[in-house]
């Protein structure tokens, strides 16, 4: 009887787990639209399928301006730049870097991202979460190389070439968020107290002050 019991509960949790994912959309397709009466199908409104065209799927993506105090650029094609991600699971970016530029740490909540190097040499890595230590995993690739970033994990990618750099990173989500580290703890609206970060570096509140003032003038110039 105990061996039922237990075969039950497995069973019972099984299902709650399963059920527990979204379902695989039952359309082709379901374009983002503006929309303020339709389908409401994962955080966007579906287009009428008779109104699709080949322009819901496309997008063209330029190297973006490096010209910027981390001297590097994101170029996103989240669902919000290319409506006929909806409902898809994936997502892409294109990083562009200047000589010694910097994709500064920061972590997608939604998202795995695996990346290509398409010129360049990148020093990149991971930090693994607590339960193992926030182990750091580090990887210098050239062009053609490929690198995964665990879901959620904090990552960067720095150019240690002598040369522009460039890499396509590809996400499993439509849209994967993106938290920057440092504009979490700095540039927070509202601002994460001083007290807080201070115990949390253990370091002068001199600096902290100094940091959260500099990060005001960054965003206000």
């Amino acid at each position: 009887m105990k061996v039922v019991y237990f075969l039950v509960v497995i069973l019972a949790l099984t299902s709650s787990v399963v059920s527990a994912y979204d379902p695989s959309p039952l359309q082709d397709f379901c374009v983002a639209a503006k929309e303020k009466d339709g389908v409401f199908v994962n955080g966007k409104f579906c287009k009428d399928p008779k109104l699709v065209k080949a322009e819901d799927f496309f997008r063209h993506v330029e190297p973006g301006k490096t010209d910027n105090p981390v001297g590097s650029n994101v170029t996103q094609v989240f669902v919000d730049q290319l409506p006929g991600l909806n409902t898809l699971g994936i997502a892409l970016a294109r990083i562009d870097f200047a000589p010694k530029g910097l994709n500064a740490p920061h972590t997608h909540p939604r998202g795995t991202e695996i990346l290509i190097v398409l010129e360049g040499t990148l020093y990149v890595g991971f930090v693994t979460s607590n339960q193992d230590g926030n182990r750091l995993f580090t990887k210098v690739l050239n062009k053609g190389d490929v690198f995964v970033f665990p879901i959620g994990l904090i990552h960067f990618q720095l150019n240690v070439g002598y040369g522009n750099a460039a890499a396509i990173a590809a996400l499993s989500s439509q849209n994967p968020g993106a938290i920057t580290i440092a504009n979490a703890l700095f540039k927070a609206n509202p601002p994460i107290s001083s007290e807080v970060l201070t115990k949390a570096f253990q370091v002068d509140k001199s600096i902290i002050d100094y940091l959260q003032k500099q990060s005001w003038y960054d965003n206000n110039n």
